[in-house]
């Protein structure tokens, strides 16, 4: 757990937590009083955490701008509106208010920033996985990593102003899935993502569920904003990204996903993330924690 102080109502973190927003499942998994993180005069707080393989964090929300950066290992983040995926080198923005679950797939360490709400404004106004540079990376753990002397009060206050202008305005990176308010096409999304590889067509989907093919696209395309090929291409792709960070061959990733060869696997793979899946499992750390 970690010792919060207030000096002149600014908030200095003497320790890290072990989990963001909760305590560890040891500890009776109750939710962790981040008042004072969320009041802070501060541009910017933040915390450190690791959370082992198959963890979960539930249903939660913070009343400030919140950025989850994971520099190993691999985190997904869930809304009411959809999915985000979190690889090494990224980190999801999350707007003041927005419920969220996490749920660890590869073990990880991670980052928690808490973003001052006036300054939330001038930061991307949507929910969004954006990339980290080498500078973000470095200030994200140098304000993580403050204890609470009062010399570093300067420079907190640098640092997160420094943070907010390296936030402005990021593209938002590919790694979102959508999710439908639809009950039905709800049941659909959610059978895919317990078995990615699944080959049932669009109309088998509508089969089952008693409709016409066209209503079928129709619902799902209304509910996702996209094709039913597109997100299941999308689901099947970002999935792929935790068996390609447990290590496993890329050949057995591909025909996991759904895919019939090595070949179109990476070539998809490429098309949606920009590099090969043998570039992406450079960033997989040799050991995880």
């Amino acid at each position: 757990m970690s010792i919060y102080i207030k000096i002149d109502n600014y908030l200095f973190i003497l320790d890290k937590i072990d989990h963001m927003g909760f305590f560890s499942s040891e500890d009776g998994g109750h939710a962790l009083d981040l008042s004072m993180a969320e009041t802070s005069r501060l541009p910017v707080t933040g915390v450190t955490m690791r959370y082992p393989q198959g963890h979960a964090v539930p249903m939660h929300q913070h009343c400030r701008g919140h950025l989850i950066y994971a520099d190993r290992g691999l985190l997904r983040v869930e809304t009411e509106t959809g999915q985000w995926l979190v690889p090494p080198t990224s980190a999801v923005w999350l707007l003041p208010g927005v419920a969220h679950r996490l749920f660890v797939p590869v073990a990880l360490r991670a980052h928690g920033l808490f973003v001052r709400e006036d300054l939330c404004a001038t930061l991307p106004e949507s929910d969004r996985v954006v990339q980290v540079s080498g500078l973000a990376r470095e200030i994200i753990v140098s304000l993580t990593g403050l204890d609470g002397r009062t010399e570093n009060l300067r420079r907190a206050h640098l640092l997160g102003e420094l943070l907010i202008e390296e936030l402005r305005a990021p593209p938002p990176l590919p790694f979102h899935l959508p999710w439908p308010r639809d009950a039905q096409m709800q049941a659909v999304c959610q059978a895919l993502i317990h078995d990615p590889g699944h080959d049932a067509t669009a109309e088998d989907w509508a089969d089952k569920l008693a409709m016409g093919g066209k209503t079928f696209h129709r619902r799902f395309l209304k509910g996702t904003g996209m094709s039913f090929g597109r997100w299941r291409q999308q689901l099947r792709l970002m999935s792929s990204l935790t068996l390609l960070m447990q290590g496993m061959p890329i050949i057995q990733v591909a025909l996991a996903s759904g895919y019939d060869s090595h070949s179109a696997y990476t070539t998809a793979f490429g098309k949606q993330f920009g590099h090969s899946p043998s570039a992406f499992m450079k960033h997989r750390p040799a050991a995880q924690t």
